[in-house]
């Protein structure tokens, strides 16, 4: 499983959700999902963790959690490892229960926190556990309304403020908000996330990569960060490769074509059109200049000079 984007700052919002490993329950009974929010309640006493909705399913469960402090790893390492802890003692078991790393989707507040709150409150009606989300106690829902109190660490008033500065009135018009979906078929707004990490407008995306992610972008381990911040371009390598090793033209070609190959993203047919060769010659050429780059120490330092004038880490 590739490992996933994180990006952490203060005031970040996000839509986090972390499965059964296997798709098994992690809720088994009422003990467990009481103790699974008492540590939703240490995150936030501890770690200062802004709980602004929840929903615990069987296998799953959904938060929207805001970081005031830019700590999201610090805040889902207390909140599943301590709940695997319990769940783990409590059943005289070993290993992993949930399934691989928990899913953070940054999200601009703004424009969709309202939206996820109920996308969040109707995961039990679209499960068909229940026809009313009112119904099912284990969610953030019956606070929104009214019907319950809320806890300290619970804070519904980002969200209901937005309908009405009266907090009887928001609560009225949030059931409303929520009802309109109730017999509808709708689709996910974590449908529009995009590269599995972002979910906002365009402007919020470009605003998040030029101040999080532009830094990491060597780092290719990550599917998502090259999505999302991009490839340098065939001619900008090109142009970068000129500058760094000129004026050998002979290495300039060859090392041209290997960091085209490795890091521009583009596919063997259009590397093969822009150096007029055959895409087998394109991973020819790249695998003997590697080759050669391991036992010439002048080849390599070209090389490394050139991962530098490309704002690259690794060769």
């Amino acid at each position: 499983m590739a490992r996933p984007l994180r990006i952490e700052f203060s005031g970040a919002f996000y839509h986090v959700t972390s499965r059964g490993n296997e798709e098994k329950e992690v809720f088994k009974s009422q003990k467990d999902r009481e103790k699974f929010l008492d540590y939703l309640a240490t995150a936030s006493s501890r770690y200062g963790a802004v709980i602004h909705a929840f929903c615990l399913m069987g296998n799953h469960y959904h938060l929207l959690l805001e970081t005031p402090d830019g700590n999201l790893s610090q805040i889902m390492r207390h909140i599943n490892g301590a709940y695997t802890t319990y769940f783990n003692s409590r059943r005289k078991r070993a290993g992993h229960l949930f399934q691989g790393r928990y899913k953070a989707v940054l999200v601009e507040a703004e424009a969709y926190a309202t939206e996820l709150t109920r996308y969040i409150h109707l995961n039990p009606v679209r499960a068909g556990i229940t026809v009313c989300p009112e119904t099912y106690p284990w969610s953030s829902y019956r606070g929104y309304i009214g019907q319950t109190a809320t806890p300290k660490w619970l804070r519904t008033g980002f969200i209901l403020d937005t309908f009405a500065l009266d907090r009887e009135q928001a609560q009225k018009k949030y059931q409303q908000f929520v009802e309109d979906l109730l017999l509808t078929d709708y689709e996910s707004p974590l449908k529009r996330t995009v590269a599995s990490t972002l979910l906002g407008s365009a402007a919020f995306i470009a605003g998040i990569t030029e101040q999080h992610l532009v830094t990491r972008r060597a780092d290719q381990q990550l599917p998502a960060l090259k999505k999302l911040v991009g490839v340098p371009a065939l001619d900008a390598i090109i142009a970068g490769v000129g500058r760094a090793v000129a004026p050998d033209a002979d290495l300039t070609k060859k090392l041209s074509l290997y960091f085209c190959h490795r890091y521009s993203g583009a596919n063997l047919r259009e590397i093969g059109e822009r150096f007029e060769m055959s895409d087998s010659a394109v991973c020819q050429v790249s695998r003997r200049i590697l080759l050669r780059a391991q036992q010439d120490e002048r080849v390599k330092a070209a090389m490394e000079k050139v991962a530098l004038e490309l704002g690259l880490t690794r060769v």
